[in-house]
């Protein structure tokens, strides 16, 4: 017996973190009932032994049920932070001076280790240093070598190793460091769908990781740095998917600046046809209460609106009081959207920028034949799945079906809108893939006698990138008489 499952009703994906509130075997298994199709595995936090658990988890879920799933591992980067404090947290007062040095020995109020020899290097006076998410803002008065003169700006308690931003100027900070390697390693001896780069700052961050992923994994860039964001074109065309990782770009601009950005990030990762996920305080008030505020709710639906590929939860899942409610809340959020008559509308305001090719042209007719005809369902089998990814970005108005041969393919699916993905074996000829097309529709509930699919394909058959056939099938309702 063939296994099928239903689609999700819902096109926005839900891309869920796991944490000490969720990762072992039976929250996951709720996580994955309630909605989410993805799971983020958050590398700056855990080790490897307990990470490879909850891999090993999703796996086994997985192959019960027959659906794809997708394991996101998301790197530090980074990450720039303080050194210790002799007497715990120290107190800093707007107008006092502080000093930020080389010196290795605990700090107190008026100085502390700042063990980043590169800051010294980049920064420049009337710079600014923020600290612990922003809470404390220092203006950079006078810079050596070996120590940091700054005043005061906004003041309050400082602790051990807390992070530091630093806004106004690109950091020459490799965008992975020696742990960043190491988990890079584990994540692909995992056999891990995605990697998360984080405070991407150039493109060269971009190819210098995809170097080392060799294709193994797909590439997820997270746009944190404002630096990041002015070179988001340059940047994209070496990914293969984009964050919008609203925390540290909230820390490093002022709150008003982050929503413009957000719109600009997800309508050109849109553009250019990469993958766009939004994050970071979707549903923050869900860490301690089974339901949101309204204007959460309301964040929520304008990524969805905006035409985002997946929405992700944080906190909520990975260390919450209610990680299922918040996964249940954000579906339900979601498909009220896209249940709007104006969402296909609204959708459809960004324009798409499809390559001048054969499977870029052939995707953006499969959406408005879709349209023409009112067909049921569009049927792609890739090798690859970017055939899939073509057909996603024009945002079709009907299910798409993504059949293929190659699991790791199907798994990737599962950041990308609308796409049900299926394994399956290789087709050989044209009227094979029309026959197994009519099944898998049948089969997956997404098709009756009477209704009309788009099938796309490639010819030679199983050859990567060679989607060259788009064909229009009608169901009698009975393909799947003497297949079990």
């Amino acid at each position: 017996m063939v296994q099928s499952f239903t689609p999700r009703q819902r096109k926005v994906r839900i891309l869920a973190t796991l944490g000490p509130a969720s990762a072992n075997a039976e929250m996951i298994a709720a996580l994955h009932r309630a909605g989410a199709d993805a799971f983020r595995v958050n590398m700056s936090h855990g080790d490897h032994a307990g990470h490879a658990q909850v891999i090993a988890a999703i796996r086994s879920l997985e192959k019960e049920t027959g659906r794809p799933t997708t394991i996101l591992v998301d790197l530090q980067g980074p990450k720039l932070r303080v050194g210790t404090f002799r007497d715990g947290p120290a107190e800093l007062v707007k107008g006092a001076s502080f000093v930020l040095d080389t010196d290795k020995a605990p700090g107190d109020a008026s100085r502390v280790h700042l063990p980043h020899p590169e800051l010294f290097a980049a920064l420049e006076p009337d710079t600014r240093l923020l600290i612990d998410d922003g809470k404390l803002v220092l203006r950079v008065k006078r810079v050596s070598a070996e120590r940091i003169e700054t005043l005061v700006e906004v003041g309050g308690k400082i602790s051990d190793r807390k992070g530091v931003n630093v806004p106004d100027v690109v950091v020459p900070l490799a965008a992975l460091t020696e742990k960043d390697r190491k988990d890079l390693a584990f994540a692909l001896e995992q056999h891990v769908d995605w990697i998360a780069l984080s405070f991407v700052q150039r493109p060269e961050d971009v190819a210098e990781a995809r170097r080392l992923i060799g294709g193994k994994a797909a590439l997820l860039v997270k746009f944190e740095k404002p630096s990041g964001v002015q070179r988001i074109e340059e940047i994209l065309e070496l990914a293969d998917a984009a964050m919008v990782a609203r925390g540290d770009l909230g820390v490093e601009l002022p709150p008003e600046a982050v929503p413009p950005l957000q719109k600009r990030i997800v309508a050109t990762a849109r553009r250019m046809g990469k993958p766009v996920v939004v994050a970071t305080q979707m549903l923050e008030s869900m860490i301690v209460s089974p339901s949101p505020t309204r204007a959460e709710v309301s964040d929520v639906a304008t990524a969805v609106y905006d035409g985002a590929d997946a929405i992700m939860l944080s906190a909520e899942t990975a260390a919450g009081a209610w990680p299922v409610e918040a996964v249940t809340m954000m579906d339900m959020i979601a498909r009220s959207v896209e249940s709007d008559p104006d969402y296909f509308r609204r959708l459809h305001f960004t324009e798409t920028q499809p390559d001048a090719t054969t499977a870029d042209a052939l995707a953006e007719a499969a959406g408005s034949i879709i349209t023409t005809i009112a067909a049921d369902a569009i049927i792609c089998f890739t090798a690859s799945g970017s055939t899939a990814r073509r057909v996603a970005r024009e945002r079709p108005g009907a299910p798409l079906l993504v059949l293929t041969p190659r699991k790791e393919a199907a798994r990737r699916m599962g950041l990308l809108w609308g796409a049900h993905a299926v394994p399956t074996k290789d087709i050989g000829s044209f009227e094979e893939m029309i026959a197994k097309g009519k099944r898998m529709a049948l089969r997956h509930g997404i098709g009756k006698a009477g209704s009309k699919l788009v099938m796309m394909a490639g010819v030679p058959f199983g050859t990567p990138g060679s989607t060259n056939v788009l064909h229009v099938a009608t169901l009698t309702g009975d393909e799947l008489r003497g297949y079990s």
